[in-house]
């Protein structure tokens, strides 16, 4: 039935069940199609907007809407997307999608609840308590961090919505005028930080030394101890209420020595209780379901908060992050407000979790669905495995650059991720970059970090390995493209 004054059109249990099938089988051969697809479309600025109407329409879509509607996807959307989920997509750190995960994305729209407070739909918060406490576990975190005691964990949209979490907290224990407060974290640490101290009001913008204490890299990437202690010293009035630990970072993979944080902050003459530590393993943390790759977690018992991304490599379509506290009511008294509306019996007894305090937004959806569905398919088995062929496969892809002369890899692979260069310099191998990115088949990325002993900017291109549909073949036919393109630009 078509929409009228007075009827707005819904659509009907029969007509959404007949264009869901529709549109399952359209994202089904969307993904057996990605083999062939180029992972960049040839699209410039504007191209979508000018096949797109300038304004909504008036009238219903009519019989054939949503023949309009797929083909518009096919012709439109699908053409200029950046496919993230090729398998020769290798230029960040994967935006994992599996079967389950959109599955769980679909469930949970389809509930369309809202889980703000326990009494406004119990299960969505009890699923994702338990998820939280069997990711704990999965994960090898402490038990201080499940639940079962004086902690928890909560699914954030990202690690940035994490690290704003546990800075508004930091400043919370920390007392006093945000604007004597400052932000410490490796010079390598994920942009985010810098911008969680200038939404919670420390910092004026990035480059606001005082308030994000950026700590030099040694030779490995880590945080040198040195400088960390020298950055932790309370400067005209302003001290460190947080100090962020990398477990994996954007640029190279880089693992910080969370052991070095607490000696460093004694040293420093500060009181630890007013020291938040947040440790950042958005990436690398997935791979702590293998116990062969928990060496860098050794001295998390330190931590005040953890956070995972399992959208990142752990099979959860995006957005999911794990975001685990010590102490909950740290963070809730923090980010705790009621207003007369949301009262209810339960959260006034205190015999309820309301996740609303443990994040920004008041809404929230049932993130935990999708999680749930991925663990039960996969089980831990499943995820081992998928973490384990990501890591073989980036060894292999090490071991040919390295027997290439005119490659080299300046730091070691970490993990799924393998950063290297042309021995001709930055400007070769930026131009390697470019004619790769050109040809469509693969796609890579770049950064610039200091290297060696002499820590001089380098330029490097990034190879991450971990998509779910990634295979061996699809690794070889890269490194065949990086071998051709560099014939183009070295002559």
């Amino acid at each position: 039935m078509g929409a009228d004054a007075h009827n707005p059109g819904h659509m009907s249990p029969d007509a959404f069940r007949r264009e869901g099938h529709r549109l399952i089988d359209w994202i089904a051969d969307y993904w057996e199609s990605l083999e062939e697809r180029p992972v960049v479309g040839d699209t410039k600025p504007g191209d979508v907007l000018k096949a797109l109407p300038t304004s909504a329409p008036e009238s219903p879509g009519g019989e054939r809407e949503w023949d309009d509607i797929v083909r518009d996807l096919d012709a439109v959307i699908a053409p200029n997307l950046t496919h993230w989920q090729s398998p020769r997509f290798f230029a960040y750190f994967p935006c994992n999608g599996s079967g389950p995960g959109v599955l769980g994305e679909l469930v949970s729209a389809g509930l369309g609840v809202n889980g703000m407070l326990w009494s406004t739909s119990p299960a969505a918060t009890e699923l994702e308590t338990r998820m939280l406490d069997w990711c704990a576990d999965l994960h090898a975190l402490p038990e201080a961090f499940k639940s079962t005691g004086a902690g928890g964990g909560v699914i954030q949209g990202t690690a940035s919505e994490a690290a704003v979490c546990a800075l508004v907290a930091a400043r919370k224990r920390a007392g006093g005028d945000p604007r004597t407060l400052a932000v410490a974290c490796s010079e390598q640490a994920h942009s985010s930080i810098a911008k969680a101290a200038m939404v919670a009001g420390l910092a004026d913008g990035p480059e606001d030394a005082t308030h994000i204490r950026l700590v030099r890299t040694g030779p490995e990437g880590a945080m040198d101890p040195v400088h960390l202690r020298e950055q932790l010293r309370t400067i005209d009035g302003v001290r460190p209420a947080m100090v962020v630990g990398t477990l994996g970072t954007t640029s190279t993979g880089a693992f910080d020595r969370i052991d070095d944080i607490p000696r460093a902050i004694a040293d420093a003459g500060l009181d630890r209780e007013r020291v938040w530590v947040h440790i950042d393993a958005a990436w690398a943390g997935s791979a702590f379901v293998c116990p062969e790759h928990r060496g860098p977690m050794a001295g998390i018992e330190h931590a005040d908060s953890v956070c995972i991304n399992p959208h990142k490599w752990g099979l959860v379509t995006f957005d999911c992050d794990l975001f685990w506290v010590r102490d909950r009511r740290a963070l809730t008294d923090a980010l705790s407000i009621t207003p007369e509306y949301l009262r209810n019996e339960a959260t006034d007894a205190g015999a309820v979790i309301d996740y609303r305090d443990w994040q920004v937004p008041l809404g929230r959806r049932m993130r935990a669905l999708k999680l749930w569905f991925v663990l039960r398919h996969y089980g831990a088995q499943g995820l081992r495995a998928h973490i384990r062929r990501g890591v073989e496969l980036a060894a292999a892809f090490e071991s040919w650059v390295r027997a290439d002369e005119r490659f080299e890899v300046p730091v070691d692979r970490s993990l799924g991720l393998v950063c290297f260069r042309l021995r001709a310099g930055d400007d070769a191998s930026e131009r390697l970059l470019r004619e790769l990115n050109r040809r469509g088949r693969v796609l890579v990325s770049h950064t610039r970090v200091p290297v060696g002993e002499g820590r001089a900017e380098t330029y490097l291109i990034r190879f991450a390995v971990g998509a779910t549909l990634t295979e061996r073949r699809h690794v070889v036919e890269a490194w065949d493209e990086i071998r051709a393109a560099a014939d183009a630009v070295l002559g």
